[in-house]
């Protein structure tokens, strides 16, 4: 149980702060790896000059972090190339970041890539860093294919879908690390200051030994995206990709992956163990392909302490996206940066900033300018692997380990064999239009 964390933590010379201080790269002053360009070299290096940035997936989530990599100070940052399978994405994204940033905006006609291979076009281009922001299905191969082309790579979460996709971005980020890459992955609370500042007082203690966490996702549901005449099924389900697992994950990995990760950087740990359940109550229309309307999972991490998860897209239902922490001396609304002691009176409230997708970015360039190479990667891919793992739970109903859980063989898809929209997809629809739907107690987890 937790009662020996302290003395481990001691023992290992690493203290909550020091946690904290290595998870962030927002510390003032942070010392340059070993390796790493000196602070003088990277002014050299970069200084005034330009930065360089490729889009590869434009989409909202895209053409958001490009236009936030834009809003960054200290130095020019220029977007010259852009890549998605659809054309009109391609062009909706090119018009509202041009609309923001105009003058940072520099994509002629022959560095916008439409296709499957668009990624390897953008990677082939002048560029010094790239967003991927594809559906995470694609993320695995766009990320070893980025470290393969030796650039700077911001990551939308999650990194994978399967198993066996978060084991290829450990891979490939073991050789970013070699090479010296900054990798950052869009959990964005990790860089939003009200978060860290109420992360430190719990790594400080504020609350004793953390016993309990409890996370929600719970909200009515995000869009569909109906069939079209003369679609292939390709493209029907890459329009449609959140209600399929192949591309998305289930909304416990695409969304609920924030609240997770917060427990884990709490915990400064992953879970061991995991069981659940969940099903489709309202999610039953021919445009809601095979994902769950809720999912609720028990996670414990190896000192005994359980976190309770929830998330749900239900309309008409309690609503909450937040994190909550119960200990010996006390309870913390992590998301609303309140502590309370034992007798429920407030005891702390952060004064930090909000804003973790615009912090995100001025985090990652200023980091770069200073010629510091933060990898976010390894957390990235691991908090994913928490959000499978829940999902693997709730579709089988087993209570699954997690040492089995990531070196499951089970993958949903062979991305890399996919050259146009004429390909068949891995799940196709019944007689009906509908599609098979997990099933607990008889899906296969792992």
């Amino acid at each position: 149980m937790k009662k020996n964390k302290d003395a481990q933590k001691k023992s290992s010379g690493t203290s909550r702060r020091d946690f904290i201080k290595k998870s962030s790269i927002l510390v003032a002053g942070g010392a340059v790896a070993s390796g790493q360009l000196s602070v003088a070299e990277a002014a050299h290096a970069y200084g005034s000059d330009t930065i360089k940035i490729g889009l590869i997936g434009c989409g909202g989530r895209g053409t958001g972090a490009a236009t936030q990599a834009m809003n960054t100070t200290g130095g020019d940052v220029k977007l010259v190339a852009m890549g998605d399978v659809f054309a009109d994405r391609l062009q909706s994204s090119l018009r509202s970041i041009t609309g923001r940033h105009g003058d940072k905006v520099d994509v002629p006609k022959d560095r916008q890539f439409v296709g499957f291979d668009a990624y390897k076009k953008v990677l082939e281009s002048d560029i010094d860093l790239v967003i991927l922001a594809t559906p995470p299905g694609f993320r695995p191969l766009h990320f070893e294919a980025g470290v393969k082309a030796n650039k700077h790579i911001f990551m939308e979460k999650p990194v994978a879908v399967d198993a066996p996709g978060v084991r290829r971005v450990l891979e490939a980020n073991k050789v970013a690390k070699k090479q010296n890459l900054l990798v950052q992955v869009g959990l964005q609370r990790r860089h939003e200051v009200a978060y860290r500042e109420t992360m430190e007082q719990l790594q400080d203690g504020a609350i004793g030994r953390v016993v309990v966490g409890r996370v929600y996702w719970n909200g009515g549901g995000v869009w569909t995206r109906p069939r079209q005449a003369n679609q292939t099924e390709m493209e029907y389900q890459m329009r449609n990709w959140y209600y399929f697992n192949w591309l998305c994950g289930d909304h416990i990995v695409e969304q609920h992956i924030h609240n997770l990760d917060v427990m884990n950087w709490l915990m400064e740990d992953f879970p061991v163990e995991a069981n659940g359940m969940g099903g489709r109550e309202v999610r039953t229309g021919l445009d809601h392909g095979q994902i769950y309307d809720h999912h609720f999972v028990e996670f414990t991490y190896a000192d005994g302490t359980k976190l309770y998860s929830q998330c749900r897209h239900i309309k008409g239902c309690w609503n909450s996206v937040s994190e909550h922490a119960h200990g010996t001396k006390g309870h913390a609304d992590i998301s609303g940066g309140k502590i309370y002691g034992p007798d429920g009176k407030m005891i702390w409230s952060t004064k930090g900033k909000r804003g973790g997708h615009q912090e995100e970015h001025h985090d990652l360039f200023a980091a770069l300018r200073r010629g510091e190479r933060p990898n976010e990667g390894d957390y990235g891919a691991k908090s994913t692997m928490t959000s499978i793992f829940g999902r693997l739970a709730t579709y089988s109903g087993k209570k699954l380990l997690w040492k089995d859980a990531i070196e499951s063989k089970i993958g949903l898809a062979d991305v890399d064999a996919y050259a146009d929209f004429s390909d068949t997809p891995p799940l196709l629809p019944r007689a009906d239009g509908t599609y098979e739907v997990p099933i607990p107690g008889r899906t296969k987890a792992v």
